[in-house]
């Protein structure tokens, strides 16, 4: 695919909209060219398509130049989720670029393990023993209420992207940090323990000392208060893209469960087949 003016398509429009932050960048070989993350999740669907041609003007990017187009997929917000999705898939049909779906959650813990990282190395370093230890344990949070939360786990060993020990999905809290023990007594058992995990993003009400109590003193907890940057969904699509692309009419949002709307409608449908 090439563009007469400017050579080989290099660049990549990115897209996630599945929390309170609107994330869209424009990235190069792993490069950010231009980002712009805004918060204020009920404004997502007027806000984007602006916010995408201000990336692409800062940056110098038309559709000719684009390889692709990512968007995050979620699971997060459902109506925001949809936001990217419908909108990423548009824009790929108009500009005829391959467009990749990425997961929200995927992105957000290499994102926040990333702005973890970057701060410790800022501080003044105390000596340790990490000898022994496998990659440390990455853990994204997105509140899903009623004691929920969109999560999964991902290994982090160095600058690359963490790599997925457990899939996407929406779960109770107690149950989730109950499993990660025993998960990690498995590890331990296995040589693979990890020295730190990191719960990152949406951590207020999932991240207390009260909330992570069973994983206590069994390995360093580190929560980090992080919101998702769009550039880490682009890291992500470069790679995706690399792999294949998605069709871009079967491309839809992770939403792990029915939406609480979808829930009600098939309980009354159901409800109703049961008094035929």
């Amino acid at each position: 695919m090439m563009n007469d003016i400017n050579g080989p398509r290099k660049r990549l429009l990115a897209l996630d909209t599945s929390t309170a932050i609107l994330g869209v960048a424009i990235t190069e070989d792993g490069r950010v060219l231009h980002e712009i993350n805004a918060s204020g999740e009920r404004n997502h669907s007027v806000h984007l398509l602006p916010i995408i041609e201000q990336a692409m003007q800062a940056s110098g990017t038309d559709a000719s130049m684009l390889k692709g187009i990512a968007a995050g997929i979620g699971p997060g917000s459902y109506t925001g989720t949809r936001i990217a999705v419908s909108t990423a898939k548009t824009l790929a049909w108009a500009w005829k670029v391959p467009v990749t779906g990425v997961s929200s959650l995927h992105a957000l813990a290499w994102g926040g393990y990333a702005a973890a990282q970057e701060k410790q190395a800022d501080e003044p370093a105390e000596p340790s023993e990490l000898t022994g230890f496998g990659p440390d344990w990455v853990i994204p949070l997105i509140d899903a209420r009623r004691g929920q939360a969109y999560t999964g786990l991902f290994a982090a060993d160095g600058q690359a992207a963490p790599q997925r020990l457990e899939p996407d999905a929406i779960r109770l809290m107690a149950d989730w940090v109950l499993f990660l023990s025993e998960r990690l007594k498995r590890a331990e058992a296995e040589g693979s323990k990890p020295h730190t995990l990191w719960f990152v993003g949406e951590t207020a009400q999932h991240g207390s000392s009260a909330s992570l109590e069973p994983l206590l003193g069994k390995a360093e907890i580190q929560p980090v208060p992080y919101e998702l940057e769009g550039r880490w969904a682009g890291f992500l699509g470069e790679a995706g893209l690399l792999a294949g692309s998605d069709d871009v009419h079967g491309l839809v949002p992770n939403y792990t469960q029915l939406s609480e709307a979808e829930a009600n409608l098939r309980r009354s449908s159901e409800g109703s087949r049961g008094q035929v």
